[in-house]
């Protein structure tokens, strides 16, 4: 049996998709990575030689699997050999990867192995550490460059890399970056080489004006101050024959007789180790002369020598057309603020006006059964109070028989023998808002009651129904009240019960019943009965 076993996974680890070969170095970290694949399959790594499952990491081992990784803490000449790793996915099916190890010995004078050596790195002055990413805790200790400690003040070390400033022929040659890493407190070292070739390389090019165009025409105001940029690629590095200077009227500026024209000269470098020159000429004053004179950008190096020139015109004048083009824009920018006030301060009208007009047509089922779920402080005592009366009374006659909504109040609606706090989740559910009379007795409540409880709940954690607050009372500052009800008086304010009550009904027409009818739904049937009105 168990020869069997050898047979089939000796000819499951023959059947390799490719082979790589590593290189490392004795006695220091070293990890070897399978081809990434997706997230989901298995990685289980073998020893070719001998057909053994490396497992995953015990105490004290020494060489152990980690998912796609296959870690050597330390290396060993002995670890030399060839290791397999075989990815499962989730269909069963299987691929598996050879990979060749071979571990090199230190050799005296001899800082790093040929064979160890990672692909030329032929850029413009950044060096990469090879491998730093696969170690855990990497932290770079020390550069070489051919076996010497790098220094110098064109060189820049970053956390993974070093920047060469303005690379040379010099700087070609093998760069090796010392860093350790940390395992489970055990600190290792790792090297890494790669060769350096600089392709950045002196050399001419034809002068190339950027900026301005070749026969530009620019506004400029008389009697003004004004300066002209001119802006050229002179090639790769400073060479000693690069310059960009201004001619007016083919003269050089430096021989005009002249103090208005005043030259200055910038140099940098730029994207691809360009050099570039940067020449304003400043004029102190435009004069009617300098419309009539050509101002030429010339940029010469010892290839050739290339030319822009460009003149001067007054800027236009503010014509008729313009006049009446910005006359007109204000006119429209005081309308659009005149509007924004004008709706600020009718909103309310505005709003009930478009419902009243257009309500029987957009308002739709959805469901409700009432348009207002009420929270009112409850009296348990057999006096009668303002706010019962408010309630039963005022609230009923003027939002229900002249304004055409359904109320559910608790006392009238929620019959005798209902389980309350089911009848009030249920009517809650059925209603498209809450409205809580805020008084002083329900500042002075020490427990909220039921409904206020489970209304505030709906509002500003399940957040499927808008609250209403109504203030009957002055209430004056609201530090006293719960701190949900606060974050919605914040939010969007309260409507102020400010009419003294009289023995006459209120009119929904006056400024307290308005607000209230704005924050309401639609309803299916106009604002007003016929009887109403």
């Amino acid at each position: 049996m168990m020869g069997y076993v050898y047979l089939i996974l000796s000819a499951f680890l023959s059947v390799s998709m490719t082979s790589e070969t590593f290189d490392g170095m004795e006695g220091e970290a070293f990890v070897i990575k399978c081809p990434k694949w997706s997230s989901s399959v298995q990685v289980t790594w073998y020893h070719t030689d001998t057909n053994k499952i490396i497992p995953a990491e015990e105490e004290g081992s020494r060489i152990f699997s980690v998912n796609r990784f296959l870690w050597f803490l330390p290396t060993s000449r002995e670890d030399s050999g060839n290791y397999t790793c075989v990815i499962r996915f989730s269909n069963n099916r299987t691929r598996s990867f050879n990979m060749s190890v071979q571990i090199h010995p230190y050799k005296q004078g001899v800082c790093f192995p040929s064979q160890i050596r990672y692909p030329n790195d032929t850029g413009r002055g950044k060096i990469v550490c090879p491998t730093i990413d696969n170690y855990e805790n990497a932290t770079i200790i020390q550069w070489y460059k051919d076996c010497k400690p790098l220094q110098g003040e064109r060189f820049f070390i970053g956390e993974k890399y070093i920047f060469i400033h303005n690379p040379r022929k010099e700087d070609n040659g093998y760069y090796t970056c010392q860093f350790n890493c940390t395992h489970k407190g055990n600190v290792f070292n790792v090297s890494a080489t790669r060769i350096f070739i600089s392709k950045a390389k002196p050399s001419p090019l034809p002068p190339q004006i950027l900026f301005p165009k070749n026969n530009d025409v620019i506004e400029v105001e008389v009697g003004a101050a004004f300066s002209l940029k001119c802006r050229a690629l002179l090639g790769i590095r400073k060479h000693p024959l690069a310059v960009v200077t201004w001619d007016v009227d083919n003269i050089p500026v430096k021989h005009l007789n002249t103090s208005r024209f005043r030259e200055k000269t910038d140099f940098f470098e730029g994207p691809e180790h360009g050099y570039y020159i940067e020449t304003t000429l400043h004029i102190s004053e435009i004069k009617e002369e300098d419309l009539k004179a050509n101002f030429t950008c010339v940029a010469l190096n010892k290839m050739q020598n290339t030319k822009a020139t460009v003149t001067l015109k007054p800027k236009a004048q503010l014509g008729l057309p313009n006049i009446f083009l910005i006359i007109g824009l204000l006119v429209l920018l005081v309308v659009i603020a005149v509007s924004v006030i004008l709706y600020q301060s009718f909103r309310v009208d505005i709003v009930l006006l478009f419902r009243e007009i257009f309500q029987p047509y957009s308002a739709k089922d959805d469901g409700k059964i009432y348009d207002a779920y009420v929270i009112y402080p409850q009296n348990h005592n057999s006096e009668a109070n303002f706010v019962e009366y408010f309630v039963y009374q005022i609230m009923a006659e003027i939002l229900e028989n002249k304004c055409g909504y359904k109320l559910c109040i608790y006392g009238r609606d929620i019959y005798p023998g209902e389980d309350t706090v089911s009848a009030i989740e249920k009517r809650m559910q059925k209603s498209r808002r809450l409205i809580i009379l805020l008084t002083h007795q329900l500042i002075n409540c020490e427990e909220p009651a039921y409904d206020q409880h489970i209304a505030l709940y709906k509002a500003l954690i399940q957040k499927d129904i808008k609250v209403i607050l109504l203030e009957i009372e002055k209430i004056g500052v609201y530090e006293q009240l719960q701190e949900s009800l606060r974050f919605i008086i914040k939010q969007q304010g309260t409507v102020k019960w400010k009419e003294q009550h009289t023995g006459h009904p209120q009119s929904p027409s006056s400024k307290f019943w308005k607000q209230v009818r704005y924050h309401m739904p639609r309803t299916l049937k106009p604002a007003y009965s016929a009887n109403a009105r």
